[in-house]
């Protein structure tokens, strides 16, 4: 296997295979190793010999590799799209193949960061990007993420985790031009040319900054790469100065959370990077597709909110410090509550021939429905159910109680009346209404002063700065989706209107006795579970809501009076 040198960089002369390692490899045209003549002693055969051989059966396996997967993909796409599930599963095989083929063309032999050797005197092990086999199952390159892979960076002399040695390499234009050994027993001293600890580190320093960070992957020291394999439970907060290696460990620990979490895998869940500004992604855009990773999502925290392309910078300091506070998050709890008082007097609700009396009492009891975090606007349907559930149990006259339910759900003034007590809100009306009504931000925030209401307000209420970011998320997250009921109740309008229809067919057939098997299939077809099974819900409108339909402008609320 020939491995070519990159374009524009001269080739050395062929490497020197030891009569030990010649009769299982072949003479290699050109070599990996790119040494400048001052380091010209780890050119020694004895040191790179085994790492050429390695590096000729890695070149070969990418070759394979890249050719198998072209051919798949080519494949793949010549294949008929299907319909259903079946396009959806041909679309997601050709993404992960296009995914993987871009990942090995991203890199060479580069992939490799280095290799080490147990204390048991085994064979090197390679560590790389991602894991690589060839034809014959052998393992190449094992995947840093792995557990297997993780004395790589985490040994020290303290603990050197069963190695003897360690080796990383630094790579340049796809060529090999200075390596690192560490050694942690006696043992490994034997055949090593750099034996500072530090060397692969330090030499990262001495690099020149540019406008992207710097591929840094194979310098990630101990006390890193104990944060990037921490455990998933719960938060990790991970504090430092400036320079000292933040962005570094999270990058590198959303990789691995990607590989080693089973909650993130099989499409179960993703990740999220969230970072300050534009100018900061674009610096680190580059870090997780080179670590193999190209579905996590990043963004600033304007673009976390419908808002936030449009919002501007609050003006005034005073102003974007009451924002700030943590204390004014709790005015959205309160604006919230402004909508979800019960009447305070009862009413008369009239169903076919009789009148239901509903108290101040049961309004309260209905209100009390909804369980602890529900979100206001999906609380309402429960509110709703409750309140059909008291009037019925007061109903005390002879019509079936399908009409009488049928009788309550079409009654316009309790309809009215519900939509009046809990309206269903929109984040962006409820905090544009604290910026425009003094006296609803003074009822949610008693402890602002007058001075200080004053200066929230403002003429156009809606023309969102960065600091109302904040207080329309949690508004969000407080009231949930406006449209969650609507769905709901066109999806169950919907049911109902097939399942009459699907009783008039029922009944069509039980009426011709068109069909009779002699086992009572159409007397069967009398029992309502069979009927609602007859009834195709996956064909009627979903209550969930399109995830690619942007955020919902509607509105249907009260607006608080001065």
């Amino acid at each position: 296997m020939t491995v070519q040198p990159e374009p524009g960089v001269a080739a050395t002369p062929a490497a020197i295979v030891t009569d030990d390692l010649a009769d299982d490899v072949g003479p290699l045209t050109n070599s990996v190793f790119d040494l400048p003549d001052h380091l010209s002693p780890k050119a020694d055969p004895t040191l790179i010999a085994r790492d050429e051989q390695h590096f000729a059966a890695i070149a070969e396996s990418l070759e394979q590799s890249i050719t198998d997967l072209s051919d798949r993909l080519d494949a793949e796409r010549k294949a008929p799209g299907g319909k259903g599930r079946q396009a959806v599963v041909r679309d997601m095989e050709i993404r992960r193949l296009t995914a993987r083929l871009r990942a090995l063309r991203r890199f060479g032999l580069d992939l490799c960061l280095g290799r080490m050797v147990g204390g048991d005197g085994s064979e090197p092990v390679y560590v790389g990007r991602f894991g690589l086999t060839d034809s014959t199952g052998r393992r190449l390159l094992l995947d840093w993420r792995s557990p297997a892979a993780e004395p790589f960076f985490g040994a020290t002399h303290a603990n050197p985790m069963g190695l003897a040695s360690r080796r990383r390499y630094r790579w340049t234009r796809g060529r090999i031009t200075d390596y690192w050994d560490e050694v942690f027993t006696p043992d490994g001293l034997e055949a090593h040319a750099a034996l500072d600890d530090q060397s692969a580190f330090i030499a990262s320093l001495g690099s020149n900054r540019s406008g992207r960070m710097r591929d840094v992957l194979g310098t990630i020291q101990a006390d890193q790469d104990a944060i990037i394999r921490a455990g998933s439970r719960g938060a990790l907060v991970v504090d430092g100065g400036p320079g000292t290696g933040k962005t570094v460990v999270a990058l590198h620990r959303t990789a691995y959370l990607l590989y080693s979490d089973p909650r993130l895998g099989h499409r179960r869940g993703g990740v999220l990077f969230v970072g300050p500004h534009q100018p900061y992604l674009a610096y680190v855009s580059d870090v997780l597709p080179s670590l193999g990773e190209e579905d996590v999502q990043i963004c600033t925290l304007r673009d976390l909110v419908p808002e936030g392309a449009a919002a501007t910078i609050e003006t005034d300091p005073d102003v974007a410090r009451l924002k700030s506070s943590a204390d004014l998050v709790k005015a959205i709890e309160a604006a919230v509550r402004f909508y979800e008082e019960p009447p305070a007097k009862g009413m008369t609700v009239t169903t076919g021939e009789s009148d239901i009396w509903l108290s101040a009492d049961d309004w309260a009891e209905a209100f009390e429905a909804p369980g602890p975090g529900t979100p206001h606007n999906e609380a309402r349907d429960e509110i709703w159910e409750e309140l059909l559930t008291i009037l019925m149990e007061k109903y005390d006259g002879d019509e079936p109680e399908d009409l009488v339910r049928r009788s309550l759900l079409q009654n316009r003034e309790l309809l009215t009346t519900v939509n009046r007590a809990w309206p269903l809100l929109e984040a962006t009306d409820l905090v544009a209404d604290l910026w425009s009504v003094p006296a609803y931000l003074h009822r949610c925030a008693p402890w602002l002063s007058p001075d200080e209401v004053r200066r929230l307000q403002r003429g156009n209420a809606q023309a969102w700065t960065m600091s109302d970011l904040p207080l329309l998320d949690a508004a969000r997250q407080r009231l949930g989706d406006p449209e969650a009921s609507r769905r709901k109740r066109r999806h169950d309008a919907a049911v109902a209107v097939e399942r009459e229809r699907m009783a008039t067919v029922v009944d069509d057939l039980i009426e011709a006795d068109a069909y009779d098997d002699g086992e009572g299939l159409l007397t069967m077809l009398r029992q309502q579970d069979l009927r609602d099974a007859l009834v195709d819900e996956a064909a009627l409108p979903s209550t969930e809501p399109d995830r690619l339909a942007g955020p919902s402008r509607t509105s249907s609320w009260t607006r608080p009076r001065n």
